[in-house]
């Protein structure tokens, strides 16, 4: 059930930061009297990561799915942190929305890393499926024959 919780918190995590993206566009491209509604949401965003935290404790999902919000929740504070700096150090304070994507890239992450985790534990008598598994290898027969899969 933790596993389930999780992907979809994870989920609406990754959705909400999309929403996000709009929202700054509309900053950008409406007014900029719209940030503020970029700001608030991003806010409530910061959420997301902390209640991911508690569902991967309180489900024991494993070390990955439990640090993982811990960085996202790093990079919402480090987000507030460059936006402070705009007016001392221009320069720095653009990082912004490079930060934002990597928050935005460590959802996706997050999304599939939650998906492979529940499709692991749903069916137990398949063989677990993680990220870079390899495909079996192939054996040539020593008759000369075609090759077989091994293993």
């Amino acid at each position: 059930m933790a596993r389930t919780i999780y992907l979809v918190l994870a989920a609406l995590f990754l959705a909400g930061l999309i929403i996000q993206v709009f929202l700054a566009g509309l900053g950008v491209f409406d007014s900029p009297a719209s940030f503020a509604t970029h700001r608030d949401w991003g806010y409530t965003l910061v959420l997301f990561p902390v209640l991911l935290l508690v569902v991967a404790l309180v489900g024991r999902l494993g070390r990955r799915l439990i640090v993982l919000p811990i960085v996202a929740f790093l990079g919402f504070i480090l987000q507030s942190v460059l936006v402070a700096l705009r007016d001392t150090n221009p320069a720095l304070a653009a990082l912004h929305p490079v930060n934002g994507f990597l928050i935005t890239l460590l959802a996706v992450v997050m999304v599939r890393e939650a998906y492979v985790s529940r499709a692991a534990t749903r069916t137990p008598d398949a063989p677990a499926v993680t990220a870079g598994a390899m495909a079996p290898t192939v054996t040539p027969p020593s008759d000369g024959g075609p090759a077989a899969p091994a293993g």
